[in-house]
């Protein structure tokens, strides 16, 4: 407990004076600076967007890149960090140029028009802004040669700048621009065939393309772009200059590099799945994995040969193995979920099989018992991966719309709506990448019918093997 008083008042500086007639995110009479107004309000405010590759709320809680390096800096002020979301991303410059945020954080990309606006701390990433198509329609030949395709791309964003400088050199280019929707929700769009091309930048279009894998990169449209921390354009750089130092630190003890791996690593590494390797794997056998898949699976009610599929999906049955998210184990177990478990040694495959089996159980026990199977099993599944309360949201928003929130199809329908502003920003617990627990479900079902083929054609040939050994005593 702090027993010391506070300093008496001192003179205000006139920056710090603008601060508190603007009524901006943190100021005090005691404070001489931004970054002292900061510490003494005890709150560091954050603009940012809800994405995969910014801030999101996943199974284990708040997330993203740019809500992990947030944090470090929250926690290297010795402040709490609140990061905040405007409705639409063409805001966030804006609203941190008037002061409505201590900084953005957001995946922005520093562009000459930006400059003018608000001041860009060192850059943290590079990224390249790319076009993007479905794979099966046309590949556009050039920036210049899209014809009567429809690209549409974010309101506010650099990529309408970069347009812009290229309808220079090609007159006849012609886009549209949304503001309602983020980077990620057109890329789905053209997914879907609803438009021809869109614009995203490189590390966007590799997260989302693990789980559509149908979107195609047609070529670069700019040059490598840094990506920066923006701050208000104020004679006060007290904040400015610490965050400086974060980066640097960052940058230097290699912990930047570490996650940009844990956030990029998957999604450079990714590949389609791939069922000649399961069938190879199964026919090599599981060992003694299938002997704590049987024995977990008939403790808790489940069909091993769907614990050994999910298991698959998870690590590949390697129990060494250990995501750049810091899940680890044949079963992939977060410390959280070990810990909930009773598993005290994710790498040993035993408890790691067992805790995922009692861990897939207490999801299945906790949806409604109304719930028949196997739509049951399989949101559990999708539970599993997204966590209960995301699953709950999307349950919510079937019903809404009219579908059934205990059918799996209807569900599976309006997960993927968890990722567009419309909709998680009427759920209780907000955006979710809903398309990964689809294409997650989907997989896991595939190895599972799968294995049940190869496993039954297995004990048939025991059968017969067992029936040639009893016909001769006959």
């Amino acid at each position: 407990m702090r027993t010391d008083r506070p300093p008496p008042p001192r003179p205000l500086r006139p920056i710090a004076a603008v601060y508190c007639l603007m009524a901006l995110t943190s100021c005090s009479p005691f404070a001489a600076d931004k970054l002292e107004a900061v510490r003494f309000s005890g709150q560091l405010v954050v603009l940012t967007r809800n994405s995969p590759t910014t801030y999101y709320e996943g199974p284990e809680g708040s997330t993203g890149i740019e809500y992990e390096m947030a944090k470090g800096f929250a926690d290297r002020l010795g402040v709490k960090l609140k990061m905040v979301a405007p409705n639409r991303f063409a805001d966030i410059i804006p609203m941190v140029a008037r002061g409505q945020g201590d900084l953005a954080a957001a995946g922005l990309t520093v562009t000459e028009t930006r400059r003018q606006r608000v001041r860009f701390a060192p850059a943290y990433q590079e990224i390249r802004q790319q076009l993007v198509y479905r794979r099966g329609t046309p590949a556009p030949a050039g920036i210049g040669n899209l014809g009567a395709g429809r690209l549409e791309v974010v309101a506010g964003s650099s990529y309408v700048e970069r347009l812009n400088q290229l309808r220079l050199l090609h007159p006849t280019l012609s886009w549209t621009v949304n503001d309602e929707v983020e980077t990620e929700e057109l890329l789905l769009r053209v997914n879907d065939g609803q438009l021809d091309y869109s614009i995203a930048d490189s590390n966007i279009v590799a997260v989302i393309r693990q789980f559509y894998p149908t979107l195609e990169v047609a070529f670069n449209v700019s040059q490598p772009e840094p990506l920066a921390w923006a701050f208000p354009l104020s004679d006060d750089d007290s904040l400015y200059r610490e965050a400086v130092a974060y980066m640097e630190a960052l940058r230097n003890s290699g912990a930047l590099a570490s996650l940009i791996e844990k956030y990029y690593g998957a999604a450079s590494r990714f590949n389609p799945i791939n069922i000649a390797a399961f069938i190879e794997r199964v026919e090599q056998g599981l060992g003694p994995y299938e002997a704590w898949f049987r024995e977990s699976a008939t403790e808790h009610g489940l069909d091993w040969r769907l614990l050994a599929a999910l298991a698959y999906q998870e690590s590949y049955w390697d129990p060494r193995s250990v995501s750049p998210t810091g899940v680890r184990g044949i079963m992939m177990l977060t410390r959280n979920t070990a810990a909930y478990v009773g598993v005290k040694d994710r790498n040993d495959p035993e408890q790691s099989i067992r805790g995922g089996a009692r861990y897939l159980r207490s999801r299945i026990d906790r949806l409604p018992a109304r719930i028949p199977e196997p739509d049951r099993t399989w949101m559990a599944l999708a539970a599993y991966n997204v966590g209960i309360n995301h699953l709950e949201d999307a349950r919510i928003i079937t019903q809404t719309r009219g579908g059934d929130p205990d059918k799996w199809a209807d569900v599976r329908a309006n997960l993927p709506l968890l990722a567009q502003h419309a909709w998680y920003s009427r759920t209780r617990y907000g955006y979710a990448r809903g398309y990964e627990p689809v294409h997650y479900v989907d997989r896991i079902r595939t190895y599972y019918e799968v294995f049940k083929k190869l496993d039954d054609e297995r004990e048939a040939l025991r059968d017969r093997e067992a029936l040639k050994l009893l016909v001769p005593a006959l």
